[in-house]
């Protein structure tokens, strides 16, 4: 059963219909970061589970980002962003993967240590594609992914069938 403040959190997300395209419904977290206590209640639901795991919160850019940087400082953590292709002046490993209408890439710096435990955290698990690329990243990378964590799943688009386990905070 989800803490009273944890419902509140999840109130403050708002949706969008029809954003970006027809037929979505998009998920606006950015009241939930605007409110402070909000914000620290789903970081720290969010990293409970892994808590003295992992070395390092790496996140998903670009709302993955926010939660990961919240997260690595919660955790006294260091932070390594995963970034969308041409966006590192040094990126030293890049995965590409499928979308549903054609193909992104990923990419890091080799910020991260060898043997180093990874917490990946991103704001919605949908179709699981860009986790199992981050997963894939990291590890290539060196590190060891100890645990996933989303804010928000969207129940019914596979993506628990494409990354495997996920901590999820909420799900929609």
């Amino acid at each position: 059963m989800p803490s009273e403040a944890l419902i509140r959190a999840e109130s403050l997300i708002g949706t969008i219909p029809d954003y970006p395209e027809p037929g979505v419904l998009f998920r606006d977290i950015t009241p939930l970061l605007a409110d402070a206590r909000a914000l620290r209640t789903v970081i720290h639901a969010m990293i409970a589970p892994f808590e003295g795991s992992f070395d390092v919160v790496a996140g998903v850019e670009a709302r993955g980002f926010l939660l990961a940087g919240a997260a690595a400082m919660e955790a006294g953590a260091g932070l390594v962003p995963i970034r969308k292709a041409g966006k590192l002046p040094r990126p030293a490993a890049s995965v590409s993967y499928v979308l549903e209408y054609g193909t992104a890439t990923i990419e890091a710096h080799d910020d991260i240590a060898g043997g180093a435990r990874v917490l990946l955290v991103d704001d919605v698990l949908a179709t699981g594609g860009t986790l199992r690329a981050a997963h894939e990243l990291v590890e290539t990378l060196g590190g060891t992914v100890v645990g996933t964590a989303v804010l928000m799943e969207l129940e019914g688009l596979g993506g628990r069938d494409a990354v495997g386990d996920v901590h999820t905070v909420f799900t929609a």
